[in-house]
């Protein structure tokens, strides 16, 4: 595999950058992050690669760190993605925002991305849930690290219960705010969501 590439930017286009090293022009794909600043011509710049192998091509995919490597990695885990859709997903926000929206079950903001459908979000969700450590991300404002990590516990079961992402993703949002942390207690509020439908 090829872990790195580092040398002299020669070429930035809608999805790929070339970089040269040792008279080799590189092509490597990238997600909006390298490709929205990638630095001047001429300068020199360091990615971090994945190489995917097909029967017709060897594709180099580049990345600014190591944890954006290792996300897209995972995410062509999942049955259905492909490098294009796993690189739709990085560049559809930072990776914090992306594992956190797998963990607590955001099918909507999934689905959102292009080449990402409903039923490709809800399969990431499944998947990828309890891989993606989201122990010191950032949450969405008003929601603390607790209630993130138990509403992506409480998703976990609901789904295992047999509601889709997308109910279990609507059921915790409906949840009060004042809804206590335990999760038995909000499984039941959950179930009682459903019941009133």
């Amino acid at each position: 595999m090829i872990a790195s590439v580092r040398g002299t930017l020669i070429a930035v286009a809608a999805d790929h950058v070339v970089i040269e090293t040792g008279g080799i022009g590189w092509m490597i794909y990238a997600p909006r992050q390298v490709l929205a600043a990638p630095g001047d011509i001429g300068a020199e710049m360091r990615l971090f690669t994945c190489l995917i192998v097909r029967e017709d091509a060897l594709t180099l995919y580049g990345f600014k760190t190591v944890e954006q490597r290792q996300l897209f990695e995972t995410l062509l885990s999942v049955t259905g993605v492909g490098p294009q859709a796993a690189l739709n997903l990085l560049s559809s926000g930072t990776t914090d925002e992306l594992r956190l929206a797998i963990a607590t079950g955001d099918v909507a903001r999934l689905a959102r991305t292009p080449r990402i459908g409903k039923k490709l979000a809800e399969r990431l969700v499944l998947e990828l849930k309890g891989k993606l450590d989201i122990k010191g991300l950032p949450v969405a404002p008003g929601v603390s690290p607790a209630v993130a990590a138990v509403n992506a516990e409480l998703s976990e079961m609901l789904v295992s219960l047999g509601f889709s992402s997308a109910e279990a993703s609507t059921a915790i949002a409906a949840l009060p705010p004042d809804a206590p942390l335990d999760l038995e207690e909000r499984l039941r509020l959950a179930l009682r969501y459903f019941g009133a439908r």
